[in-house]
């Protein structure tokens, strides 16, 4: 028996309520973030002699579909309150702006694709914490996605504090960054699939 329990509805609010409807009955939809971002990092890992061109637009790549899914499962279903979704729009809308930047303005120099993948992450990062903090209204023990937002900014201080880290080592904590988020998102799918209406 599982140890995640939706809180009684006596103390739900409606806010709370929506968002965890819409993010159940879209699960799919963080799962396909998920493994969008395992796909990133694992052919970041294949790809180790990736040149910074490639990095960039596999970047662009990630970060619109990680923005199209994000903003999709904002968008779907029916009912609920707008602000119990907001979140994820906005982070969707994020996503989609960075991978855009990345396919407009691809001869970006090394050290200022850092800094742009390392601001997004940040974003991110927090926008999910924020959703995290929603979702603790109506699921007890929930913890994926504060980890995963966690892990999003700690990704991007250590991007601004190491910038200038070899174009190899870069591309590997990126490669990690893509794949354990992604198994975040993936497990995070898997518990809100169990409060699917049936």
């Amino acid at each position: 028996m599982s140890n995640v329990h939706v809180q009684s509805g006596s103390s739900m609010s409606p806010v709370a309520s929506a968002l965890l409807s819409r993010l159940a009955e879209n699960w799919w939809l963080l799962l396909l973030r998920g493994v969008a971002a395992i796909a990133f990092g694992v052919i970041a890992f294949l790809w180790p002699g990736i040149t910074l061109l490639s990095l960039t637009y596999l970047f662009g790549i990630y970060a619109l579909a990680d923005g199209v899914f994000g903003l999709w499962a904002a968008i779907v279903g029916q009912g609920g309150d707008t602000s119990s979704r907001l979140w994820l729009a906005l982070g969707g809308i994020i996503s989609i702006l960075a991978g855009a930047a990345a396919f407009f303005w691809p001869g970006l120099t090394a050290l200022v694709l850092l800094m742009f993948i390392a601001s997004w992450a940040i974003i991110i990062g927090l926008l999910e914490i924020y959703g995290a903090f929603q979702l603790r209204k109506v699921i007890e023990n929930e913890w994926w996605l504060v980890v995963s937002g966690l892990l999003s900014i700690a990704f991007g201080v250590i991007m601004f504090v190491h910038p200038g880290a070899g174009a190899l080592a870069v591309v590997w904590i990126i490669a990690w960054y893509a794949i354990l988020f992604g198994c975040l998102l993936v497990g995070l799918a898997f518990r809100l699939k169990k409060y699917q209406r049936t």
